[in-house]
């Protein structure tokens, strides 16, 4: 992990460590049903105050994880992130983010992992960076393939989420030694 203050600027964002007094931008852009449709269970909805805490408080994510809060205009808006492998999987991570709905179908998102992904993949030393993405989400699966992802397969059947069942698709960047 970075041993020195983290900050990365890019085309009118910031990627920056989260901190405590993000609690209430992220409690406005988390809390919506829309966000948190595409993400893992561990993201809820509604999204609580105790849950905001629990998050910010670094009781959510495993410790490895690497997440930054995505700020625009000042303000925490999402999140990026990376959860590395282990063992054999240490040169891979799983990449992660999400952007309140006000941010959405602007570009943003394609330009933080535009600045996110090789960044991370030369911190992190890694040969490949991957991602998954529910097969409704074609606004993410567009981002990843806008910065160099290839989409690798799909996993059918293979997420069962409120009540329906859905594909998961797969893409990665890689880079060989």
């Amino acid at each position: 992990m970075p041993d020195r203050p983290l900050r990365l600027e890019g085309d009118g964002f910031v990627l920056r460590p989260w901190r405590s007094d993000d609690l209430e931008a992220l409690l406005r852009h988390a809390n919506d049903e829309a966000v948190s449709r595409g993400l893992r269970d561990r993201f809820p909805f509604p999204y609580t105050r105790e849950d905001g805490e629990a998050f910010l408080g670094g009781r959510i994510l495993a410790p490895e994880t690497l997440n930054l809060a995505i700020e625009i205009d000042g303000a925490a808006c999402g999140s990026i992130g990376a959860q590395p492998g282990v063992a054999e999987r240490g040169h891979t991570a799983e990449l992660g983010y999400w952007l309140g709905r006000a941010y959405w179908g602007q570009g943003w998102m394609t330009r933080v992992v535009g600045l996110f992904a090789p960044w991370v993949m030369d911190e992190l030393r890694l040969f490949r960076l991957q991602a998954e993405v529910l097969d409704f989400n074609e606004g993410s699966a567009r981002v990843l393939l806008g910065n160099g992802f290839q989409e690798e397969g799909t996993a059918r059947c293979a997420v069962f989420k409120r009540g329906q069942l859905y594909d998961l698709r797969r893409f990665a960047r890689v880079r060989t030694p």
